[in-house]
């Protein structure tokens, strides 16, 4: 099993959809200062379960969804989506070679999760 592609839009400083194709051996992202390098491994832990807002480096749950320039309004949500390579059926309830799971935040603090489209409860 292995990362395969990472989506990111609106979250933190991602305020265009941005996809990440990770192909095998990968091994690190690199980039200047301020480029958005943690971001992604945020988004990634935010994507895979994290709850807590201070350990994505924020205060309250809005933090994370992109806040606006002087030049470009804020979104009003976040959605980052992670696929995962399940050729081997590590998923084994699953029967597709390829799961994403995808979270979305909206300003209002609605939350919503899917796998393979599909909303979860």
């Amino acid at each position: 099993m292995f990362l395969k592609k990472l989506s990111i839009y609106g979250f933190k400083s991602f305020a265009d959809k941005t996809v990440l194709d990770f192909k095998d051996g990968v091994a690190g992202l690199i980039g200047p200062n301020g480029c958005g390098k943690s971001n992604v491994i945020d988004a990634l832990r935010w994507v895979t379960g994290e709850t807590s807002i201070s350990a994505l480096r924020g205060k309250k749950s809005e933090d994370i969804i992109f806040n606006g320039t002087a030049a470009r309004k804020h979104l009003g949500y976040c959605e980052v989506a992670v696929t995962l390579d399940n050729s081997q059926r590590h998923f084994s309830h699953f029967d597709q070679d390829d799961i994403t799971i995808k979270r979305r935040l909206y300003r209002d603090g609605e939350s919503q999760f899917f796998i393979n489209n599909n909303r979860c409860n």
